[in-house]
């Protein structure tokens, strides 16, 4: 009977580690390698996802781990985060680019969760445009949230 109380005991011990160690939130937002899945759509960035208090937080870097730009999204609305070599770069529905540059002719999808799309086009001078914008199936719906996208 002892050895049945110590072996449940001892799984509850290895299910509840496992729901911890599962329900930890991804960490390192601003840094090159973060504690963080890799989410990327194109094989020449890495994008990582952090979700905290309802927003969450999108991060594109370049192969090297250079961090491009980040934005926050929830409820259809963005914000630009001050983070990245080319945080003045990064478009959202609300926030044209701080700094105006030439814009090359080709967009690449970084990421796309359904919800929200990021892409990054390569600028004449060197720079990349991040654009983030948010999808919506449904104009009604959208235009009523006030939600703004493709």
């Amino acid at each position: 009977m002892r050895l049945l109380i110590r072996a449940v005991f001892a799984a509850s011990i290895a299910v509840a580690t496992g729901t911890a160690l599962a329900a930890t939130p991804a960490t390192g937002l601003g840094q090159s390698w973060p504690n963080a899945s890799d989410v990327s759509t194109n094989p020449n960035f890495h994008v990582y996802v952090f979700a905290m208090g309802g927003v969450e937080y999108i991060q594109v870097n370049d192969l090297n781990g250079n961090v491009l730009g980040s934005v926050g999204t929830a409820g259809g609305q963005f914000i630009t985060l001050p983070i990245g070599r080319f945080a003045q770069q990064v478009v959202t529905p609300s926030q044209p680019a701080a700094a105006s540059t030439d814009a090359a002719p080709t967009a690449t999808t970084v990421y796309n969760d359904g919800t929200t799309t990021v892409t990054a086009t390569p600028l004449s001078d060197g720079t990349m445009r991040l654009n983030a914008m948010g999808i919506c199936p449904d104009p009604i719906t959208c235009s009523m949230k006030g939600i703004t996208g493709q």
